[in-house]
């Protein structure tokens, strides 16, 4: 059986170009069109899909509102369309905490060279989120934190170690093993699993911390800055000639590759334009950052991969792990994509799979 895909948008040019670039994959059926997010909700009671495509910005009911009602009343896995403007990301950003699980431009030459692959790309992503369907209620929202006016940072209570920045890094031994830097790739479901995992991490964390999610650049500002707002830890985009400060986590740009130079004691991040390897299709790649990473602290690491599809990671935390690093997994059963962690969980690379829910405690025991 086909999975049967919702359609959201108020414009009909729209909705008929995501109709014909689905039914083109027999594993995919268009049973309804929504021009607005009230029709939507409606429509999800009447036809039960599998998957919800949704516009951000309608008329009546916008995408966000709907994604909110659709999921206390009937989860459906969704995926929105927005534009790549700062706006168009921080609306997106509200729709993922709100429970859509993935994201794409809405317009499509700004995600693929050619028609041949926007189709593959879409159809690829839906289908994904069609295999979630019937698990899509045990997925975790971002941590929902109090925000109070005038300040900067989430309302909890901790004090910030500012003599973090200015003493170095720490290195000292857990379970035998020493570290120097925590890394974490991920992909499709990311940004929730990021949030969830990095606002569980102390202010005293004594580590830098490298993430890479695969992400547009305009979103990559959006998200480090809210994570920065709800995070004890400062969480910051990176930039080109950081210095790796402990307590402080560098999100590489999007359309950008990002590595780590220098030494142990005087690691910097580079930022590049280029593929470095004509291979390379993701940008930023997990694989590339991973493979810098092992050059500098050879196995003084803990890697984490979080949920994603592809298999993007896998070499990068091969390379650490013959350095002698450990690697983790996200569980499959906590995925939105069960891709990118499978492959270092099926090539034995990753020595633990981990439940989302218990991903930042481990990392706090280990580290």
């Amino acid at each position: 059986m086909p999975y049967k895909v919702l359609v959201v948008d108020d414009s009909t040019f729209f909705r008929r170009r995501v109709r014909e670039i689905l039914e083109q994959d027999p594993k995919l059926e268009v049973v309804g069109e929504a021009k607005n997010g009230q029709e939507a909700v409606q429509m999800v009671r009447e036809l039960d899909p599998d998957v919800i495509t949704m516009d951000v910005e309608m008329p009546i009911m916008d995408g966000i509102t709907a994604v909110k009602e659709i999921m206390n009343q009937h989860p459906v896995p969704i995926i929105m369309f927005s534009s790549l403007t700062y706006e168009g990301a921080q609306a997106t950003l509200d729709a993922l905490e709100a429970g859509a699980l993935d994201f794409l431009p809405k317009k499509f030459e700004d995600i693929a060279r050619d028609r041949k692959e926007v189709i593959e790309l879409l159809q690829s992503r839906v289908r994904a989120l069609g295999l979630r369907k019937g698990t899509i209620g045990r997925f975790r929202r971002a941590p929902e934190l109090a925000f109070t006016p005038g300040k900067t940072k989430a309302t909890r209570t901790f004090i910030r170690s500012d003599s973090l920045a200015d003493t170095g890094r720490d290195i000292f031994s857990s379970r035998h093993k020493r570290y120097q830097l925590l890394a974490i790739g991920t992909s499709t479901g990311g940004p929730v699993a990021l949030q969830t995992i990095l606002t569980e991490i102390p202010a005293t964390f004594s580590y830098p911390i490298i993430l890479v999610q695969h992400m547009p650049g305009t979103f990559t500002s959006a998200f480090a800055e809210r994570l920065n707002q709800m995070c004890q830890i400062k969480v910051k985009e990176a930039a080109d000639g950081d210095v790796l400060r402990p307590g402080v986590a560098y999100l590489a740009p999007g359309g950008k590759q990002m590595l780590v130079k220098g030494t142990p004691s005087n690691p910097r991040i580079s930022i590049t334009d280029s593929n470095i390897h004509d291979s390379m299709t993701y940008k930023p790649s997990v694989d590339l950052t991973f493979d810098s990473l092992a050059d500098v602290y050879g196995g003084d690491v803990l890697g984490i991969i979080l949920t994603g599809m592809g298999a993007d990671g896998r070499e990068g935390c091969r390379k650490l792990k013959d350095k002698g690093a450990r690697i983790w997994a996200q569980d499959e059963q906590s995925c939105v994509v069960y891709g990118m962690p499978q492959a270092v969980a099926k090539a034995n690379i990753a020595e633990r799979s981990i439940a989302l829910s218990e991903m930042a405690d481990s990392i706090k025991r280990e580290m």
